[in-house]
């Protein structure tokens, strides 16, 4: 996990206008939302893995799931994982754990990130900036 600095860091902003801008230009909200936080996830690649620009947002006003919500954005990261490849032979999981959650851990949650995709995070975050500023 890279982090990189940002003025959109501890702003607070309504999800419906973030939604509204940063969803047209690829990101979508992270699968590992809560009723109080997620992130927005922006996916840059699939070198040995998934590589991902990461907007973490918290609630500051209201629930995630409720209409005018208001959230305070964290510190922007670029982050890399590495998942497991084919089938899980070890079944470590079990029965009801598979029937449940068809996903592998990664291998590796917080891989090694290459420059490029630093360097593209950090362009991709500029973009974002400005579109916000610009709100």
């Amino acid at each position: 996990m890279i982090p990189i600095s940002s003025n959109l860091e501890n702003r607070d902003f309504s999800l419906h206008a973030l939604e509204e801008t940063l969803k047209p230009i690829g990101f979508s909200i992270g699968g590992n939302w809560d009723y109080d936080q997620g992130s927005f996830d922006y996916k840059m690649g699939v070198e040995d893995g998934y590589q991902f620009l990461r907007i973490p947002f918290t609630a500051v006003k209201g629930m995630l799931d409720s209409p005018g919500v208001i959230v305070k954005l964290g510190k922007p990261f670029v982050l890399s994982h590495v998942y497991q490849s084919g089938i899980d032979e070890d079944g470590r999981n079990g029965a009801l754990r598979g029937a449940v959650d068809q996903f592998q851990a990664p291998v590796d949650a917080d891989a090694q990130v290459a420059d490029k995709f630093i360097h593209e995070g950090r362009q991709l975050l500029q973009k974002v900036e400005q579109l916000l500023m610009e709100r």
